[in-house]
């Protein structure tokens, strides 16, 4: 028969012994018999009310998940040839979005004959990389994708929150 190492619901180690006489220990004591490390020679179980186990640890992971801030990905769009007023508005909606701690994908799509011009298109991505120092920075060079040129954007550590109404 095979044994196990038994510990009980303080912590104490009651020796090895055989399951079935831990199962008996344990439901004495209205509890249940849990296998806390299986590879163990012998296996250690432990002697633990098992549905308030699950409960608490249900709870801490509740508890870290409200405490974490997901970070999203949004889009903007451009133009090769955007106007000075529409770019200057996406600008400042980047600035925003950056204050919330997002990250934007500023994408420049082409069409029909502006597929022969992207250097257009990088211009317009270097420009607002130049434009958003010290609020974002690029986490990599801008890259062409089909019909589209885009580059990720993510905040600076050390930006302001202040600094999206610019």
């Amino acid at each position: 028969m095979r044994e196990i190492r038994v510990i009980d619901d303080e912590g104490a180690q009651l020796g090895i012994m055989t399951p079935q006489q831990a199962i008996t220990i344990a439901r004495e004591r209205g509890l249940d018999l849990v296998e806390i490390s299986p590879t163990a020679s012998p296996p250690v179980c432990r002697i633990m009310d098992y549905g308030r186990y699950h409960y608490q640890e249900q709870k801490r992971t509740r508890e870290a998940r409200k405490n974490q801030k997901s970070i999203e990905l949004k889009e903007i769009k451009f133009r090769p040839k955007v106007d000075e007023h529409d770019y200057n508005f996406k600008k400042k909606n980047i600035q925003r979005i950056m204050a919330e701690g997002n990250k934007v994908k500023a994408t420049v799509f082409f069409r029909g004959r502006e597929m022969a011009h992207p250097d257009f298109g990088r211009r317009i991505l270097d420009r607002l990389v130049d434009d958003l120092d010290g609020v974002a920075m690029a986490e990599a060079a801008p890259s062409m994708q089909g019909n589209q040129m885009h580059i990720i954007l993510s905040g600076v550590s050390g930006a302001k929150k202040g600094q999206a109404g610019q």
